[in-house]
């Protein structure tokens, strides 16, 4: 398995260089600039102070030994210096914090609409879990990282001034130090490779253990009824497991660097220690500017230190960004041409020659020809692979074909701006989805400008609202999550109904396999009739009742058709669809329920 094992990178990363996040985070950065300018002064008055501080204090040394009467004014000095410290760094940090905050708002905003914004095909190859994880975790934790950054920035600046100051006191023991900052950095840069790797790694499995919650969470249900608790904590415990191995590696690697590095810190004292002294002795220097040096040594290494700290965390930061960036620059398979308004088309749909295949060396369609006309509905049947719900996704366009060409009222599929489109269809899926909230407030989201008035009288158009009369309060009953106060037929209703409160010109019905009660099966299908009426329609159809409802019934084998037209024709050529029918279809058919009463009626009194 490897050091790493199990932790693959995900297919829409990327890798980016330093300079290239550095670029793209100074320009969330610079959309609040005049925080950065108070920022900066806060940064710059905190820096010189902190710098200034042991230079005062040195003076102050040399006061006292020559019994000057200046030491007090330096001790009123040094108090205005800390006032002054504590007002720039509060101001620095606070500014800060809108800044950090305002950016991690900001990047959660861009990766979500980015998330959003992928298609299907999209979402086929990559875990939800370890999206949420970007959107969630990788901010945050760059945006901790970010300010801490500040902190050794400001640091960095203070030594800098610092550095100006001991070069006026003495250059050869400035010089001393210099002389040992490069095998600091050096040291640092060692484990910039590897940090930068380990921390990766680490955000990876995070993304590994919140997607395998995610998951279990919301199966919990199916888990429940297969007594599959023990089963689900066990792979819950072994990707936790890994999460852990690969932060203690990665622990491992950014402790290693503080031993060697306070080593070589302690070294480097020592010899300006005893050089200082020397120099004293020597009467090249005061005993003031020996402090100096000491205290300046010390404040010259310790942002060295956290500098090396920085660093690893640095890289922390960077593959935080990397990943949040690399959703964020995710591409989508479909290609349009142009963006066109789609809000006038009628609905004509022509495949020509179209080649499709969810991967490109696997294609399910090959060639494939088909002309639906405006408010013809057309059932395609068929057994599992066939590529009856295929057809359905190509014409939702979300999926890209490799080959031939989708026409909409004679204009190219890819032509049309994707949204506008899209508000031209209505979907109905296998599973219907329903949102938390009401049915009303269900109903409506296909078109939010909807009245309650428009709504209630959509409703009740349906059977005259009769399903409504088992929940507690009609339109305002809560449908729990994701419908699960709702039977599956009452979900299958409120599914119809939000397409058809949108008007479609293409309705589209994945029908359910699952059985439902008869009361609400006719209602769910005076509600498909509806649609008929009004729309062009594709039925991916379950129920006898809906495939009679067509005006023409589409037989699909292996990605081609090998029969179309009416139940009765093709029920009398005894080909393909017959023998469907029989298998499928046939005991739907209230002559063989009525055959079936009769038999068992038949078989009692005997």
């Amino acid at each position: 398995m490897g050091l790493f094992g199990g932790l693959e990178a995900d297919k829409y990363d990327r890798q980016y260089s330093d300079a290239y996040l550095a670029k793209r985070i100074a320009a969330y950065m610079l959309r609040y600039r005049w925080y950065m300018v108070g920022i900066v002064i806060g940064f710059t008055i905190l820096s010189f102070v902190s710098a200034i501080r042991p230079v005062i204090i040195s003076i102050g040394v040399d006061a006292l030994v020559a019994q000057e009467t200046t030491f007090w004014l330096l001790v009123g000095i040094l108090l205005a210096a800390a006032l002054a410290e504590y007002g720039a760094n509060w101001l620095r940090r606070y500014l800060l914090s809108l800044v950090i905050g305002r950016m991690v708002a900001q990047l959660r905003k861009d990766a979500f609409a980015s998330a959003t914004a992928r298609d299907l095909a999209f979402y086929d190859t990559n875990k939800t879990g370890k999206i949420v994880s970007r959107i969630t975790s990788d901010t945050q934790e760059f945006g901790d990282v970010l300010l801490f950054t500040s902190d050794v920035i400001s640091q960095l600046v203070s030594v800098a001034v610092l550095l100006v100051v001991l070069l006026s006191r003495s250059i050869p023991l400035t010089v001393i130090i210099l002389l040992t900052t490069p095998v600091f950095f050096g040291t640092a840069m060692l484990f910039r490779n590897v940090a930068r790797r380990v921390t990766r790694q680490a955000a990876r499995a995070m993304a590994v253990v919140n997607d395998n919650i995610q998951e279990s969470v919301t199966g919990i249900s199916v888990a429940k009824n297969f007594r599959r608790e023990a089963m689900i904590y066990s792979e819950f415990v072994g990707v936790n497991t890994l999460s852990y191995q690969t932060n203690l590696r990665r622990g491992m690697v950014l402790a290693l660097i503080f031993p060697v590095l306070n080593f070589l810190i302690g070294f480097s004292t020592a010899i300006v220690l005893y050089s200082g002294a020397e120099a004293v002795l020597g009467g090249v220097i005061s005993a003031g500017s020996w402090y100096l040096f000491i205290q300046g040594a010390d404040r010259f290494f310790f942002p060295v230190i956290n500098l090396s700290a920085f660093w690893s965390q640095f890289q922390q930061g960077l593959s935080a960004i990397e990943r949040v960036f690399g959703l964020i620059d995710a591409e989508n398979m479909l290609r349009q041409v142009d963006d066109q308004p789609a809000g006038n088309i009628n609905g004509h749909i022509v495949f020509k020659n179209v080649d499709f295949g969810y991967t490109d060396d696997q294609l399910i369609l090959k060639n494939f020809d088909l002309d639906i006309k405006q408010g013809e509905s057309v059932a395609f049947v068929g057994h599992t692979g066939a590529g009856k719900s295929t057809i359905a996704k190509l014409v939702a366009r979300f999926y890209e074909f490799q080959g031939g060409e989708i026409c909409i009222d004679g204009r190219d599929i890819r032509t049309f701006d994707l949204p506008s489109y899209r508000a031209r269809l209505g979907i109905v899926p296998q599973q219907p989805f329903l949102f938390s909230g009401t049915i009303m407030e269900n109903v409506r989201y296909a078109r939010p400008d909807a009245t309650d008035e428009e709504i209630r009288e959509l409703v009740y158009s349906v059977g005259n609202g009769e399903w409504l009369e088992t929940l507690p309060d009609g339109l305002q009953s809560d449908v729990g999550e994701r419908g699960a106060r709702l039977s599956m037929g009452q979900r299958q209703l409120v599914s119809l109904l939000r397409v058809m409160v949108q008007k479609p010109a293409i309705f589209i019905l994945d029908e359910a396999t699952a059985s439902v009660d008869p009361f609400t099966e006719v209602q769910i299908q005076e509600a498909v009739d509806m649609l008929l009426s009004q729309s062009t329609s594709i039925l991916i159809a379950h129920r006898l009742s809906t495939v009679r409802s067509a005006d023409r019934i589409i037989v699909l084998r292996d990605g081609g058709i090998i029969e179309e037209g009416s139940h009765e024709s093709l029920m009398t050529q005894g080909g393909h669809y017959a023998e469907l029918y029989n298998t499928y279809f046939r005991h739907q058919s209230l002559s063989y329920v009525e055959g079936s009463k009769s038999r068992l009626t038949q078989t009692g009194s005997d």
